[in-house]
Protein backbone atom coordinates (compact mmCIF):
# COMPACT_ATOMS: atom_id res chain seq x y z
CA UNK A 1 0.00 0.00 0.00
CA UNK A 2 1.33 3.37 -0.95
CA UNK A 3 1.61 6.23 1.52
CA UNK A 4 3.16 9.87 1.33
CA UNK A 5 6.31 10.66 1.98
CA UNK A 6 7.99 13.72 3.67
CA UNK A 7 11.18 15.05 1.86
CA UNK A 8 13.08 13.93 4.45
CA UNK A 9 11.80 10.28 4.71
CA UNK A 10 12.75 7.09 3.06
CA UNK A 11 11.24 3.41 3.85
CA UNK A 12 13.71 1.05 5.29
CA UNK A 13 13.03 -2.94 5.07
CA UNK A 14 13.68 -5.47 8.02
CA UNK A 15 14.47 -8.38 5.77
CA UNK A 16 13.55 -11.07 8.57
CA UNK A 17 10.03 -10.09 8.77
CA UNK A 18 9.16 -8.40 5.45
CA UNK A 19 8.29 -5.09 7.21
CA UNK A 20 9.11 -1.62 5.75
CA UNK A 21 9.28 0.96 8.11
CA UNK A 22 9.28 4.83 7.27
CA UNK A 23 12.37 6.37 8.67
CA UNK A 24 13.71 9.79 8.28
CA UNK A 25 17.17 11.40 8.61
CA UNK A 26 15.47 14.24 10.94
CA UNK A 27 14.53 11.98 13.60
CA UNK A 28 16.65 9.04 15.18
CA UNK A 29 16.04 5.59 12.96
CA UNK A 30 15.57 2.21 14.49
CA UNK A 31 18.74 0.57 15.87
CA UNK A 32 19.45 -3.22 16.79
CA UNK A 33 18.34 -2.52 20.12
CA UNK A 34 14.26 -2.67 18.42
CA UNK A 35 15.35 -5.95 16.86
CA UNK A 36 16.93 -7.85 20.00
CA UNK A 37 13.74 -6.80 22.65
CA UNK A 38 11.75 -8.07 19.42
CA UNK A 39 13.38 -11.26 18.99
CA UNK A 40 13.22 -11.61 22.69
CA UNK A 41 9.57 -10.86 23.37
CA UNK A 42 7.47 -14.57 23.68
CA UNK A 43 4.33 -14.87 22.62
CA UNK A 44 2.00 -16.91 24.33
CA UNK A 45 0.26 -18.16 20.97
CA UNK A 46 -3.83 -17.35 21.21
CA UNK A 47 -3.82 -16.53 24.58
CA UNK A 48 -2.15 -13.34 23.67
CA UNK A 49 -4.50 -10.63 22.72
CA UNK A 50 -3.59 -7.80 23.66
CA UNK A 51 0.34 -6.22 23.06
CA UNK A 52 1.22 -2.67 23.84
CA UNK A 53 4.37 -0.93 22.95
CA UNK A 54 5.25 2.00 25.16
CA UNK A 55 8.08 4.48 23.95
CA UNK A 56 7.25 3.35 20.36
CA UNK A 57 8.97 5.86 18.52
CA UNK A 58 8.62 5.50 14.66
CA UNK A 59 6.88 2.26 15.66
CA UNK A 60 10.15 -0.73 14.86
CA UNK A 61 9.01 -2.76 17.78
CA UNK A 62 5.25 -3.08 17.70
CA UNK A 63 5.43 -3.82 13.49
CA UNK A 64 8.21 -6.39 14.00
CA UNK A 65 5.78 -7.99 16.61
CA UNK A 66 2.88 -8.23 14.45
CA UNK A 67 4.37 -11.19 12.44
CA UNK A 68 4.54 -12.93 15.63
CA UNK A 69 1.32 -12.56 16.93
CA UNK A 70 -2.13 -12.42 15.86
CA UNK A 71 -3.24 -10.13 19.25
CA UNK A 72 -3.71 -6.72 18.64
CA UNK A 73 -1.24 -4.18 19.35
CA UNK A 74 -1.19 -0.95 20.65
CA UNK A 75 1.43 1.60 20.13
CA UNK A 76 1.92 4.80 22.57
CA UNK A 77 4.17 7.50 21.39
CA UNK A 78 4.16 10.96 22.82
CA UNK A 79 6.44 13.21 20.05
CA UNK A 80 3.63 13.87 17.10
CA UNK A 81 6.13 13.09 14.46
CA UNK A 82 7.12 9.70 15.76
CA UNK A 83 3.53 8.91 16.23
CA UNK A 84 2.01 9.72 12.41
CA UNK A 85 5.73 8.25 10.90
CA UNK A 86 4.19 5.05 12.35
CA UNK A 87 0.51 5.27 11.60
CA UNK A 88 1.98 5.58 7.86
CA UNK A 89 4.39 2.80 8.46
CA UNK A 90 1.33 0.67 9.85
CA UNK A 91 -0.76 1.29 6.42
CA UNK A 92 2.43 1.15 4.40
CA UNK A 93 2.04 -2.69 5.40
CA UNK A 94 -1.48 -2.53 5.69
CA UNK A 95 -2.11 -3.40 9.51
CA UNK A 96 -4.31 -1.26 10.01
CA UNK A 97 -7.05 -3.79 11.41
CA UNK A 98 -4.25 -5.07 14.29
CA UNK A 99 -2.11 -1.87 15.09
CA UNK A 100 -3.29 1.21 16.57
CA UNK A 101 -0.96 4.32 17.72
CA UNK A 102 -1.77 6.50 20.79
CA UNK A 103 -0.29 9.76 20.20
CA UNK A 104 -0.13 10.71 24.14
CA UNK A 105 1.87 10.96 26.80
CA UNK A 106 2.15 7.13 28.31
CA UNK A 107 0.95 8.38 31.84
CA UNK A 108 -2.03 8.67 30.38
CA UNK A 109 -2.31 4.79 29.12
CA UNK A 110 -5.08 3.90 31.09
CA UNK A 111 -7.46 6.38 29.37
CA UNK A 112 -7.37 3.98 26.23
CA UNK A 113 -6.69 0.40 27.81
CA UNK A 114 -8.15 -0.74 30.83
CA UNK A 115 -6.11 -1.68 33.81
CA UNK A 116 -5.33 -5.17 34.38
CA UNK A 117 -6.08 -6.04 30.49
CA UNK A 118 -3.01 -6.42 28.88
CA UNK A 119 -1.04 -9.97 28.12
CA UNK A 120 2.43 -8.06 27.27
CA UNK A 121 3.89 -4.87 27.42
CA UNK A 122 7.51 -4.03 25.44
CA UNK A 123 9.26 -1.48 26.04
CA UNK A 124 12.53 0.31 24.46
CA UNK A 125 12.64 3.38 26.98
CA UNK A 126 15.19 6.58 27.34
CA UNK A 127 18.30 5.08 29.04
CA UNK A 128 19.77 7.95 30.61
CA UNK A 129 18.54 10.08 33.46
CA UNK A 130 17.88 13.75 32.56
CA UNK A 131 20.27 15.51 35.02
CA UNK A 132 20.68 19.33 34.51
CA UNK A 133 24.30 18.85 33.69
CA UNK A 134 23.55 16.09 31.18
CA UNK A 135 25.11 16.44 27.70
CA UNK A 136 22.11 16.07 25.22
CA UNK A 137 21.69 15.72 21.56
CA UNK A 138 20.59 19.06 19.77
CA UNK A 139 18.63 16.88 18.13
CA UNK A 140 14.92 17.32 20.22
CA UNK A 141 13.92 13.91 19.23
CA UNK A 142 16.83 11.89 19.77
CA UNK A 143 17.34 13.83 22.90
CA UNK A 144 13.83 12.84 24.51
CA UNK A 145 14.69 9.18 23.13
CA UNK A 146 17.61 8.74 25.21
CA UNK A 147 17.01 10.91 28.21
CA UNK A 148 14.45 10.64 30.45
CA UNK A 149 12.82 14.01 29.63
CA UNK A 150 9.20 13.49 28.79
CA UNK A 151 9.43 9.92 31.14
CA UNK A 152 11.05 8.18 33.48
CA UNK A 153 11.92 4.56 34.42
CA UNK A 154 9.73 4.46 37.45
CA UNK A 155 7.09 5.65 35.83
CA UNK A 156 7.65 3.23 32.93
CA UNK A 157 7.62 0.39 34.98
CA UNK A 158 4.41 1.72 37.45
CA UNK A 159 2.72 2.44 33.77
CA UNK A 160 3.30 -1.56 32.74
CA UNK A 161 2.34 -2.99 35.72
CA UNK A 162 -1.09 -0.86 35.53
CA UNK A 163 -1.45 -2.27 32.13
CA UNK A 164 -0.45 -5.77 32.90
CA UNK A 165 -2.88 -8.66 33.99
CA UNK A 166 -1.89 -10.96 36.45
CA UNK A 167 0.85 -13.15 35.54
CA UNK A 168 1.36 -11.36 32.24
CA UNK A 169 5.04 -10.12 31.17
CA UNK A 170 6.97 -6.85 30.40
CA UNK A 171 9.84 -7.44 28.18
CA UNK A 172 11.89 -4.39 28.16
CA UNK A 173 16.06 -3.57 26.54
CA UNK A 174 18.01 -1.36 29.19
CA UNK A 175 21.68 -0.22 29.62
CA UNK A 176 23.82 -2.78 32.21
CA UNK A 177 24.98 0.45 34.15
CA UNK A 178 20.99 0.93 35.25
CA UNK A 179 20.53 -2.33 35.84
CA UNK A 180 19.82 -1.94 39.78
CA UNK A 181 17.62 0.91 38.98
CA UNK A 182 15.48 -1.34 36.83
CA UNK A 183 15.21 -4.38 39.26
CA UNK A 184 14.59 -2.11 42.18
CA UNK A 185 11.81 -0.67 40.14
CA UNK A 186 10.24 -3.65 39.11
CA UNK A 187 9.71 -5.27 42.02
CA UNK A 188 8.21 -1.69 43.82
CA UNK A 189 5.72 -2.46 40.96
CA UNK A 190 4.52 -6.05 41.63
CA UNK A 191 6.94 -7.44 38.56
CA UNK A 192 8.93 -9.97 39.16
CA UNK A 193 12.56 -10.31 37.22
CA UNK A 194 12.76 -14.01 35.30
CA UNK A 195 14.92 -13.65 32.54
CA UNK A 196 17.94 -11.88 31.91
CA UNK A 197 20.24 -11.93 28.89
CA UNK A 198 23.16 -9.49 28.57
CA UNK A 199 24.45 -8.30 25.41
CA UNK A 200 27.98 -7.63 24.48
CA UNK A 201 29.21 -5.86 21.39
CA UNK A 202 31.91 -9.13 21.06
CA UNK A 203 33.52 -11.87 23.10
CA UNK A 204 35.33 -10.99 26.26
CA UNK A 205 33.93 -7.14 25.82
CA UNK A 206 31.65 -5.43 28.79
CA UNK A 207 27.61 -5.90 28.07
CA UNK A 208 26.32 -2.71 26.61
CA UNK A 209 22.68 -3.73 26.67
CA UNK A 210 20.26 -5.85 29.09
CA UNK A 211 16.93 -7.80 27.93
CA UNK A 212 14.78 -8.51 30.72
CA UNK A 213 11.54 -10.36 31.21
CA UNK A 214 9.09 -9.84 34.15
CA UNK A 215 5.90 -11.25 35.36
CA UNK A 216 3.37 -9.36 37.10
CA UNK A 217 2.40 -10.57 40.26
CA UNK A 218 5.37 -13.46 40.02
CA UNK A 219 6.28 -15.53 42.47
CA UNK A 220 9.43 -13.97 43.87
CA UNK A 221 13.58 -15.25 42.93
CA UNK A 222 13.66 -18.14 40.43
CA UNK A 223 15.39 -15.22 38.15
CA UNK A 224 16.91 -17.38 35.32
CA UNK A 225 20.30 -15.52 33.47
CA UNK A 226 20.60 -16.92 29.82
CA UNK A 227 23.42 -17.09 27.49
CA UNK A 228 25.07 -13.53 26.51
CA UNK A 229 23.99 -12.63 23.12
CA UNK A 230 26.63 -11.56 21.56
CA UNK A 231 26.94 -8.95 18.41
CA UNK A 232 30.19 -9.31 16.32
CA UNK A 233 32.26 -11.49 14.87
CA UNK A 234 35.01 -9.94 14.00
CA UNK A 235 33.46 -6.92 11.73
CA UNK A 236 30.23 -9.07 10.89
CA UNK A 237 27.34 -9.69 12.96
CA UNK A 238 27.19 -12.88 14.32
CA UNK A 239 24.83 -15.76 13.15
CA UNK A 240 22.23 -15.22 15.75
CA UNK A 241 22.12 -11.23 14.93
CA UNK A 242 21.71 -11.80 11.35
CA UNK A 243 19.07 -14.47 11.37
CA UNK A 244 17.40 -11.50 13.18
CA UNK A 245 18.02 -8.96 10.46
CA UNK A 246 18.19 -11.18 7.65
CA UNK A 247 16.39 -14.15 8.04
CA UNK A 248 17.11 -17.46 8.11
CA UNK A 249 18.55 -17.84 4.69
CA UNK A 250 20.65 -15.48 4.82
Amino acid sequence: MQVKLNSDERIDQLYSKNISIIQSSHVFSFSLDAVLLADFVRINGHKTRQVVDLCAGNGAIGLFLSEKTAAHITMIEIQPKLADMATRSIKLNDLGSQISVVNDDLKNATAYLKKDSVDIVACNPPYFVNYETSVKNPNQYVAIARHEIKTNLNEIVKVSADLLKMNAKLFMVYRPDRLTDLMVSLRKNRLEPKKLRFVRPRIGMEANMVLIEAIKDGKPDGLKVLADLITYDGDHYTDEVKKMLYGQDK
